[in-house]
């Protein structure tokens, strides 16, 4: 380990943002850093303390047993990091997206297969962990189609303007001894061991780089819908 510090997430205390999200230099606690493994570098770091953490948090909570299936539902800025991560395990894995666009490189991220929808997933045998990376929440209920009994739903993506449902239609959710699982950041622990997994490099983030003179430049084009996938300042050009 070299002693550079990587700032995580616990900073938020009772909120979702803070001011100060593009300072260069930032007073934390010890306690609320872990430190980055040697050959990581600072642009590939940045996403595992979003992207990386969140998913394999997600995918830790729904525990997986070797014998199972892992869908994730969206390949887009956490998606296909977690793709990487759940093929890094061991799993079979499934991507799940509308974009045909997407279909080539769900397979180079590690994706065994690759389908639009739940029926498409249902007729693949189905999964057994539904990873939700997306805010999409229609593709994502959609994709329940496709989750086998026992089966367990991680939702990963936030949509603060609707709630995540679950459908009345066919065999009840119930009945089919199903879980749905909220999941975001699951412990410094977890961290440290995807920020290994990235030095390791069994998961490499799709990133763009802005000098941090350009963070407006940055913001625009994620919010246009044009970053692929993760957008990193850096503190000069």
């Amino acid at each position: 380990m070299t002693p550079k510090a990587a700032l995580t997430a616990l900073a938020f205390e009772n909120s979702f943002s803070a001011q100060g999200g593009h300072a260069e230099y930032i007073a934390i606690t010890a306690g609320g850093t872990v430190l980055l493994p040697d050959g990581l570098s600072y642009e590939d770091a940045a996403p595992m303390m979003c992207a990386g953490y969140t998913t394999w948090s997600g995918l830790r909570d729904a525990s997986p047993q070797p014998h199972e299936k892992v869908a994730v539902v969206g390949i887009g800025g956490l998606g296909h990091v977690a793709l990487q991560l759940a093929k890094a395990s061991g799993f079979e894995t499934i991507a799940i997206t509308h974009s045909p666009d997407k279909h080539e490189l769900a397979a180079r991220l590690g994706a065994d297969h690759v389908v639009a929808n739940g029926e498409e997933l249902r007729d693949l045998g189905g999964t057994d962990v539904l990873l939700i990376t997306t805010n999409a929440f229609d593709a994502a209920e959609g994709a329940m189609t496709g989750l086998r009994p026992d089966g367990r739903v991680v939702l990963s993506g936030l949509d603060f303007t609707r709630p995540f449902s679950i459908s009345s239609e066919g065999v009840p959710f119930h009945m089919m001894r199903q879980q749905v699982i909220g999941s975001t950041h699951g412990g410094q622990h977890y961290l440290s061991e995807v920020l290994d997994l990235a030095a390791k490099g069994k998961v490499k983030p799709i990133t763009e780089t802005f000098p941090l003179d350009r963070a407006t430049d940055a913001y625009d084009r994620l919010s246009s819908g044009r970053m692929r996938f993760r957008g990193v300042l850096t503190p000069h050009a």
